[in-house]
């Protein structure tokens, strides 16, 4: 199964700890996500971005702000699409401004046909569709959904 996480980027290395965690107990798992490998940070031929791309991804102006934004747009859209699951991290409602591409890769995911999880609260009246299933945290989706560790043999 490949699995897409959604969450606000600067959750990025929480969420690399669920992946390790998803790796670790089922070997039939693919996690799709590029971007929590930080490769929002390399440019089309592998080159990081540093400070000056980075600055330009947030804030910029111009034709390589643009080119930047438009791949890393189009890596997690080929990304979700490839996922037979997507996962998505919400935020209480409200609890600040953030960018929102985590409503789109939900939004291209239920378009698709994907099966949806949400874990955290329900941001929107799309998590409360009856396909998409609810877990409060990372611990109550790990309990229903990935069996235990296998103890090693004797």
């Amino acid at each position: 199964m490949k699995v897409y996480f959604a969450a606000r980027y600067s959750r990025r290395r929480e969420l690399c700890v669920y992946r390790a965690e998803l790796l670790r107990r089922v070997e039939w798992v693919t996690v799709t996500s590029r971007w929590l490998d930080g490769n929002h940070q390399l440019d089309d031929q592998g080159v990081p971005i540093g400070e000056h791309g980075e600055a330009l991804v947030e804030n910029g102006h111009g034709a390589e702000a643009a080119q930047l934004r438009a791949k890393f747009a189009l890596d997690d859209y080929q990304d979700v699409l490839v996922a037979d699951l997507l996962v998505a991290f919400t935020e209480p409602p409200r609890s600040d401004k953030g960018r929102g591409g985590r409503h789109v890769e939900f939004g291209i995911a239920l378009g698709a046909g994907r099966q949806i999880v949400v874990i955290g609260p329900r941001e929107n009246v799309f998590t409360w569709l009856p396909t998409v299933a609810h877990f409060d945290t990372w611990g109550e989706f790990v309990a229903f959904w990935l069996p235990e560790p296998s103890e090693t043999a004797l």
